[in-house]
């Protein structure tokens, strides 16, 4: 008898084409209206953020290669499915990041500084969620956010601040992991719970081929996107280096969650062009065509092809090329004026109230530090 045969592909959304042509799949024909409707100002928006993000990401990493960093953690290549999605968006959304969406940040408000604070070791959280658009801490634990985030999704249920009719006022959760976290155990609860409470949620899979040097062929036999259906829920498939793309599917899944469908399941395939932190040497692991091949697909140059044939001007794109360096000198030059915080900040949140063993320990560490300057003399 023969074996039954298997499926193992899944069809991909995706508007514009590596050459930057509007071509939608069939899957994407849906998506079209609403693209359509976006005005000349989103579209440039969504340049200016793509190309305003890699020039930070370069600045980030040189700092890191000249002492000033302990860590950085690339984005190179990630922008269009990074920028579509949170543009997505409404400012009464959470957004849950791992720990490379450094423009999804941006867009909701965060100063860029405050990533390089935390990956300069100068600060225990970084920032306050409430003060940068619902954008919630990194967390360097992987797929432990999916949980916090399906949790603040039921809890957005059990307040009543969802599935109400108003979608000026209903909120929806959307939280990012990449490939190798979807091996997680937390992951895969976080799927259970989602679907058995029916969250406002999306689930966005950044499907940047690597974890780390393990490659995602060797994570999963089939397209991640299959894994929605298998948790109840949409499973959807996209070019995440179509920043269009991105927006759309993005959108329409948290409308759908804000009105109390369910959470969907967003896989953006993409590609790490650069290293999985500055303390990986992907060239270990990767081929230079496998390289060259997404360098030929890049998101910028594949969106500024398209507005160009829209009529933007040679003038949009210089303004946006200035910009960007304006934004990532600043950058540069307040990382460069960061400045350690105080011993006394590490005992400061351990308990709500003084505390004797606390005080026991700071004035310990006091004294400690304060030998050293006797023996420097």
């Amino acid at each position: 008898m023969a074996a039954p045969s298997r499926d193992f592909t899944a069809p991909t959304v995706q508007l514009l084409t590596p050459e930057g042509d509007l071509r939608p799949t069939p899957e994407a024909e849906a998506y079209l209206p609403v693209v359509e409707a976006l005005p000349d100002a989103a579209l440039e928006q969504f340049y200016r953020d793509m190309v305003i993000s890699r020039r930070v990401d370069v600045t980030g990493a040189n700092l890191q290669r000249q002492g000033q960093l302990a860590l950085w953690v690339p984005s190179h290549g990630q922008e269009a499915a990074q920028v579509g999605s949170a543009r997505a968006a409404r400012p009464q959304d959470h957004i849950f990041p791992s720990y490379r969406e450094h423009v999804v940040g941006m867009i909701r408000g965060l100063d860029p500084v405050a990533i390089l604070k935390l990956l300069r070791g100068v600060t225990l959280g970084g920032w306050k969620p409430e003060e940068n658009g619902n954008f919630h801490l990194y967390t360097l634990v992987l797929a432990s956010q999916t949980l916090h985030a399906t949790g603040y999704a039921m809890g957005l249920q059990f307040d009543g601040a969802t599935a109400t009719g108003d979608p000026e006022a209903d909120a929806a959760v959307l939280v990012y992991y990449g490939d190798g976290s979807t091996s997680q155990g937390d992951a895969n609860e976080a799927l259970v719970f989602a679907s058995s409470y029916n969250t406002p949620q999306v689930f966005f899979v950044q499907n940047n081929q690597w974890a780390i040097s393990v490659p995602v062929s060797r994570q999963s036999r089939s397209p991640l996107s299959l894994r929605g259906g298998g948790f109840g829920m949409p499973g959807i498939r996209i070019d995440g280096n179509d920043v269009l793309a991105s927006y759309a599917v993005t959108r329409r899944a948290l409308e759908e969650a804000r009105a109390g469908e369910g959470p969907s399941f967003i896989e953006a395939v993409t590609y790490r062009m650069g290293a999985h932190t500055t303390a990986d040497d992907p060239t270990k692991y990767r081929t230079d065509d496998e390289v060259a091949y997404w360098t030929a697909r890049d998101p910028i140059v594949r969106f500024r092809t398209w507005l160009e044939g829209r009529g933007a001007s040679a003038e949009f794109f210089e303004g946006v090329d200035e910009e960007a360096a304006e934004v990532a000198a600043g950058v540069r030059t307040r990382a460069l004026e960061l400045t350690a915080p105080p011993r006394s900040d590490i005992f400061a949140h351990v308990y709500s109230e003084p505390h004797p063993l606390i005080e026991a320990q700071a004035a310990w560490l006091e004294e400690y530090e304060n030998s050293f300057e006797g023996d420097q003399a």
